[in-house]
């Protein structure tokens, strides 16, 4: 079994909160690390509100988180029960005391709206990310794995690339056609499958609705929207913002999407392999993608991502704030990077405390004027400053 990061952290705040959220895409390993952590709590109680059964345990709430008062209760899709939140928050009431609940979700924006109005101050959230370089590459040769089939721990330990991609296919159908009509999602599959594409083939790129609309047949600007907010809040697709500032120049403001599982991007694209990837045109977005994945996992939980751009090309690909430190990222798809006059003028305009180019490199290595290139597994050193 590969070990978590996060599972330290589930662990330390379920020693000081009442209870936790632990979100994360369907089939990234939310059962796996929740059994693992909830091992070490004596009689651990478990629900699986996708059977039947657990669902009937809990038709009577009240009657049935009284009688587990003692215990930590760990619910497994949580967002199948929303109104058990607002029993949730009475029980935690009665009974305040640290590691109570355990809620699993695979929905985050229904399901941070549904806690937030009840159970604020009560609970804490994390996020469960696919598998990340940290996690599960030593090498070069196991990133490039790990980037080409992505970080669903299935699709990443599949026997060979054709059961991974055919696992990536597969898993892209049932999230369509089962996964999110129990959201309560009332989108014909094949217009969602077909709107995924688009934006995977536009990945990085700045979300145009109306140009999305009309490639789906005249649908409106609100339509296309709304298909963007389903597949940012099931945590299939991540909207970067743009990072704003007061520097007198005229600001890109349009958010960029991208997939956010490279495997499941190349999967969408019929990109099957290492070989047909590096020879794509698509093979510089994937690899920015997959960076600012381990990036965004990576963050500190008080700090901000998003991108800079001036409509004059000025551009940072990542910036991260915690509000008195600033640092920037470049990302590139090459083992001996350049950047442009573009990006040294953002490192000006933003202000930057430190900048680094993200390469796929084994060894880091200095640049000019204090930028340094750095591989992924650089990142969480230089996130550690902030």
């Amino acid at each position: 079994m590969i070990s978590r990061l996060i599972a330290s952290k589930l662990r330390e705040r379920l020693n000081f909160y009442p209870g936790m959220v632990l979100l994360g895409a369907r089939q990234v390993g939310k059962t796996t690390l929740a059994r693992e952590v909830a091992a070490s709590f004596p009689d651990a109680e478990w629900l699986d509100l996708e059977r039947p059964l657990d669902l009937a345990q809990i038709s009577e709430p009240e009657v049935f988180l009284a009688r587990h008062r003692d215990h930590l209760v760990v619910i497994d899709e949580v967002q199948n029960a929303p109104d058990l939140f607002a029993y949730l928050r009475h029980e935690i009431d009665a009974k305040r005391r640290p590691g109570r609940f355990l809620l699993l979700g695979s929905a985050s924006g229904p399901l941070l709206r549904q806690g937030s109005e009840s159970l604020a101050g009560r609970v804490g959230y994390l996020e469960l990310a696919p598998l990340l370089a940290a996690e599960a590459a030593t090498d070069l040769m196991s990133l490039q794995t790990l980037w080409m089939r992505g970080g669903f721990p299935l699709s990443l330990l599949a026997p060979n690339d054709e059961m991974s991609h055919v696992w990536r296919q597969d898993f892209i159908l049932t999230f369509l056609r089962r996964d999110l009509p129990q959201f309560g999602v009332n989108v014909a599959a094949e217009t969602l499958h077909r709107f995924w594409r688009m934006l995977a083939h536009l990945q990085g790129q700045p979300f145009n609705a109306s140009m999305l609309g009309q490639s789906l047949g005249g649908a409106s600007h609100a339509t296309t929207g709304r298909y963007l907010d389903t597949l940012v809040d099931t945590m299939m697709v991540r909207r970067l913002e743009p990072h704003l500032i007061n520097v007198g120049k005229r600001l890109v403001k349009t958010p960029r999407v991208y997939v956010r599982d490279s495997g499941l991007l190349h999967a969408l694209l019929a990109i099957p392999d290492l070989d047909m990837l590096q020879g794509s045109p698509i093979v510089g977005p994937s690899w920015e993608g997959f960076v600012i994945e381990q990036i965004a996992a990576t963050l500190p939980q008080s700090a901000s991502l998003g991108f800079y751009r001036t409509a004059a090309g000025t551009e940072m690909d990542v910036v991260v704030s915690n509000g008195t430190r600033t640092l920037g990222f470049e990302i590139k798809f090459s083992s001996a990077p350049t950047v442009t006059k573009g990006f040294w003028v953002a490192i000006d305009d933003l202000k930057l405390d430190a900048a680094y180019v993200v390469a796929p490199i084994a060894r880091p290595f200095p640049m000019k004027n204090g930028v340094e290139v750095i591989g992924v597994d650089g990142i969480a050193q230089a996130l550690s400053s902030l």
